[in-house]
């Protein structure tokens, strides 16, 4: 249960939120002195507070015995799951097919190597008709850098109308199947805008998330671009940070299951001091590299541009080369893969 839904104040439960209590676990877990320290609320207020949250609680646990399932149910589950495809064959290799729904997958690299095109073509390419191999979903666009483009997405979606219209128009003629009439308009006007200008924003707007989705339940991909960047600037408390975004997280880890969609979390990279040398490494630090379901690394060797699986409970590591192009994604000229032994 959401901490939004107690009976309190709207100034209480601004407080709360702010200070990373999103949820009644969070809550529940910590005692009335340490929540009026971090909610800068009194000792009195803490208490009713936790009193409420132990009460709710209480009253929902019988339910957490419900929905079990055995492995081998998961396992058919598992291997019927849609995928985003990300317009590049070679990367969709390395990933099983594209980008998993029901999973939570964090992209990440250096400023310039396409994490923000990534993102875009993804929206785009939620889109695509069932009939054409695609998953015929909307896409939640959530930009906290300013950095989403929408003539890029124009572009893009230009592009991908071109390549449906060549594959109807070869399946027509061949198998008299359907001609799908779809405009780069209509792709701009499924892609919902959310622009994020603080972290308070950010945590607002994805405790909002559930209800929008259940007002939309076309939407397929919810993409953060980036999950870094507010966390970075205005957060000075690292502990309570790291609390902020593993409830952030969990949130994302429900969405992605409960409306079987995907959720790509765009990262930063940071220097880390690493065996006698800084080195890159994604941002948020190791805590939050257990956030994620799947973890992509972005990187250059030499001009080309790769994606390295560095963490996934069903894929092997692995690395692809990509191209940006003016379509979008594409294969690089090389088309080289190599696997990394770890």
């Amino acid at each position: 249960m959401e901490a939004w839904r107690l009976p309190l104040s709207p100034s209480i439960r601004g407080k709360l939120i702010s200070a990373g209590y999103t949820c009644l676990s969070s809550i529940a877990s910590v005692s009335s002195s340490d929540l009026a320290r971090d909610a800068n609320i009194t000792e009195e207020e803490a208490f009713e507070i936790l009193k409420l949250a132990n009460q709710s609680c209480c009253n929902g646990s019988r339910s957490l015995i419900n929905g079990a399932k055995n492995a081998w149910d998961m396992l058919h589950e598992e291997e019927s799951l849609p995928r985003i495809t990300t317009s590049c064959s070679d990367l969709d290799n390395i990933l099983g097919g594209g980008i998993s729904c029901r999973d939570v997958t964090e992209i990440g690299g250096v400023p310039g190597i396409g994490k923000t095109q990534i993102g875009i073509q993804l929206s785009v390419n939620v889109q695509i008709p069932r009939e054409c191999g695609g998953l015929g979903g909307k896409a939640i666009y959530i930009d906290t850098e300013g950095s989403f483009m929408v003539e890029r997405a124009l572009q893009i979606a230009e592009a991908c109308v071109e390549d449906m219209e060549e594959y109807t128009g070869y399946m027509h003629k061949h198998f008299q199947a359907n001609q799908v009439q779809m405009k780069p308009e209509d792709i701009l006007e499924n892609i919902f805008y959310f622009r994020v200008c603080s972290y308070t924003e950010q945590i607002a707007l994805v405790n909002h998330l559930e209800k929008f989705i259940s007002e939309n339940k076309d939407v397929k991909v919810v993409i953060v671009d980036s999950i870094t960047f507010h966390f970075r600037q205005d957060y000075d408390d690292l502990a309570q940070r790291t609390r902020v975004l593993s409830e952030m997280a969990l949130k994302f880890m429900k969405l992605a299951k409960k409306f079987s969609l995907a959720v790509v979390l765009l990262n930063q990279v940071t220097t880390k001091f690493s065996e006698g040398s800084f080195q890159l490494a994604l941002a948020l630090g190791d805590s939050w590299s257990h956030s994620c379901t799947n973890r992509v690394i972005l990187y250059w060797n030499g001009d080309e541009r790769y994606a390295y699986i560095d963490k996934s409970p069903s894929l092997p590591s692995a690395s692809a080369s990509y191209t940006v192009t003016s379509r979008g994604l594409r294969n690089s000229s090389s088309s080289s893969k190599r696997v990394k032994m770890m």
